[in-house]
This record gives C-alpha cells, structure tokens and sequence, in this order.
C-alpha cells in the first residue's frame, strides 16, 4: 500500500489567492492614478527583487524560500522611511505595487525555463510585505517613528518586533496554503521552527537594506545584497550534497528489492508513511531527516540471509531474528559511512518500543503496517487493528494512533503498492 496525496488546493489557500489579487488591483489601479512617488526608489528596489527572483535558477524542489534576496528587497522597501536622510512618501499601496510588477517582470524568463514561483508564494510574498508596509509606512510617513522611538536603540526595538509580526504573518500564511492534508497547527508549527534559518536571515537583511539606505542612500543595496547572496550560494551547495546523499542512500535501500528479500517499493512506502507519522508526532527537521533515512534503509540487513523471508515481512520473525537482522541492518550504515544517528535507529527497530528513541518507534510501527496490509481498505483496517493489539508491549500507543489519524485524514487515499 502507499499514499497518494490531493494536490487541490484547500479552501484557505484560495481565500489567500483571492486577498493578495484584490490587494494587487487596487495597488496597481491607485498607483496607476496617482502616479509613482520616488521613481528612482521604486526602480531601484524593482531591479533587486527581480535580480532576486530570477537567482532563484538552481533551486531545489521543495526549498523553503528560493529567492531570499527578493523576499529581503521587498521587506526593505516596505520598511524605508527614509534615503540618506530624506523622507520617503511611497506609502503601503506603492509598496505593493513595486512588489507585483517586478514579480511579474520576473515572471517571463522564470515561465520560459519553468522554474517560476506557484501563485501561493506569490500570493504570500504580497501579502507578508504588505502586512509590514501598513504597520510601518503610515508610522513613518507621519512622522510618528521618530517622534516614539527617535532614531536609536528603541527604533531598532521597533524594527525587530516588526520584522517578528511579518514573520508570524508569512508563517500563518505558509501554513494555510500548504497543499497536505495535515493540520493546521502542526503545519503552523513546521513553519514557525524555519524561521530560526533563512527566515531569519531574510528578515534581518531586509530591516539593514531600510537602515543602510536610510544613512547612506542608495548605494548601500549592492553592499548589503552580498552576503545574502553569498549564503544563497552555500545553501544550494549544501542541500545539492543533501540531495546527492538522500539518493545514494535511497539505492542502497533498493538492494533488498532487486535482490529479491523485500516487496517492490517497500523502503520508499515505510519511508514516505513514516515522514508523515513522525509530523504527525511534532518530530523537528533533522529528527524527520534521520527519520527518512533510517526508514529507507531498516531493511539492509535482510542482504544476510540465506533464504529470504516470504513477502519480506519481518514482523513475522522471531524477536531475536528480528534484532539479529536490525544489528546487521546498523553495521551495514556504519560501513557505508551513513550517519551514527541513523545506524542506530536501525539497530533499535526491533527493540521492545520502552527502550527506543522516537525514530525507531515509528518505523517498527510503520513497517510492521505495510508488512500486514492487503489490499483495499480492509486489509488497511485489519492492520490496524493488529497494531493496536500489540501496543502493549511492541509497538508505542501514541505511535499507533498517529498512524490511524494520519491514514483516516481527509485528502490521503489508500493505493495498492507497485
């Protein structure tokens, strides 16, 4: 059995399309009207955040902000109050329609290779910068910042409880328009622990973008794009090495398929099933990474038998088997130089659920499903069922019912495996 999941987008992300397109049209028809306040400004914070959106080439698939430095150029415009002294008088309506035409602008190379942004990011990338331009240029463009917070450390207390709203905002609408079936706190809290990375970042590069501008004037935004632009480069590096190492260690685990010990699409199912579980379960980042990994292989040691097990269910082995072929399993990760973490979540899958860390627990569980579902959705409930009644000692409660919510929720369907 495997997952197929709903792409359709939910209602909430729908609203949120529909919010940031009449936020677009009365910005572009006000502006259009009254005319472009600061054109130099305005096409100078344009350029970035296309420069920004077309550096978005290299992404990877699934990366969580692929063009940090538009999303930072756009924030800076937003929170400008000021060129070198000067006061600015773009305004909120502005703000946002400097935002849409260069997204739009940046649009057409992006569709021609077709590694444009989706309308949900669009739409937050709207929404986020226009939530910060209402909360800080009406502030600013009445005077009223430098009056309260003057233009010292309590300004800058301002700032950053600002930049803290904005990313709240942006994480609430991430969360809304997620295409998963998961909840909506779970997801909200998926979001809220990325902004400790380039989340972060954006934010803070944005708010000294303002500030530089503000003392320096315009040539500060190629000084303080550098940086930035340097940490996008990192990443991709480092996640292309990620992407290189996720596959090495998904073909390491298709060993047992081709060898015959375990069903076509096994690995890749008990991974996929339990990614899900362990979000269920509220598991961080790196603790879903080992997750996968340590999913994808827990069937390696199998490669030491003699004669395959029917069907490769392992749950139908003795306990002593079982933890022999799981040790096997973690020496085999070790050797291959996988990661020490994952090694021993393979050696604890077949350990009573008492003396195992989270990521093992999920996987006996997990793999103990797939190896007892048939077909069809009874076969499903029958599994189950057997689960449940082996919660007293194999296999965590919690676990189980994790299992249960996420197979029952709304927008997963059962499919047969192959």
């Amino acid at each position: 059995m495997t997952l197929v999941y709903r792409l359709v987008p939910p209602p909430a992300a729908l609203a949120v399309r529909a919010a940031a397109l009449a936020l677009a049209v009365v910005a572009l028809g006000h502006t259009f009207w009254k005319g472009v306040a600061e054109p130099g400004h305005a096409l100078v914070f344009g350029a970035l955040i296309i420069v920004g959106e077309l550096a978005r080439w290299g992404a990877l698939p699934g990366e969580r902000e692929p063009a940090p430095l538009g999303a930072a150029g756009a924030l800076a415009y937003a929170l400008l109050g000021s060129s070198r002294g000067e006061p600015t008088t773009h305004g909120v309506l502005q703000v946002i329609t400097v935002v849409v035409a260069a997204q739009l602008l940046a649009a057409v190379p992006q569709a021609a290779r077709g590694s444009g942004p989706g309308p949900d990011r669009v739409a937050r990338r709207i929404l986020a910068v226009g939530f910060a331009a209402v909360c800080f240029q009406p502030v600013s463009n009445a005077g009223l910042a430098v009056r309260w917070f003057g233009e010292g450390p309590h300004f800058a207390v301002f700032l950053l409880v600002l930049l803290v709203l904005t990313a709240l905002c942006d994480a609430v609408l991430a969360a809304l328009t997620a295409r998963t079936p998961r909840p909506f706190g779970p997801l909200l809290r998926d979001e809220l622990r990325a902004l400790s990375g380039i989340g972060s970042a954006v934010c803070a590069t944005g708010a000294v973008m303002a500030l530089g501008v503000a003392v320096a004037g315009l040539w500060a935004l190629p000084v303080l794009c550098v940086p930035l632009l340097l940490t996008q480069i990192s990443f991709r590096r480092y996640a292309a090495a990620r992407t290189t190492y996720r596959q090495t260690i998904a073909s390491l685990a298709r060993a047992t398929e081709i060898a015959g010990y375990t069903r076509h699409g096994h690995a890749r199912r008990v991974a996929r099933l339990a990614d899900a579980v362990g979000r269920e379960l509220g598991l961080s980042g790196p603790e879903l990474t080992v997750l996968e990994y340590a999913a994808l292989m827990h069937d390696i040691g199998q490669l030491s038998l003699v004669d395959a097990v029917p069907g490769g269910a392992t749950v139908a082995l003795p306990p002593a088997e079982q933890r022999r072929i799981a040790l096997l399993g973690g020496a085999v990760v070790r050797q291959t130089g996988g990661d020490t973490e994952v090694a021993v979540v393979v050696e604890q899958q077949a350990d009573p659920y008492r003396d195992q860390p989270a990521a093992a627990r999920i996987i006996r569980t997990v793999n103990a499903y797939d190896d007892l579902c048939g077909e069809g959705v009874s076969g499903a409930l029958r599994a189950l069922e057997q689960l449940r009644l082996g919660t007293g000692r194999d296999y965590q409660p919690q676990v189980v019912e994790a299992l249960a919510r996420v197979l029952a929720r709304g927008g997963l369907t059962l499919a047969p495996s192959g």
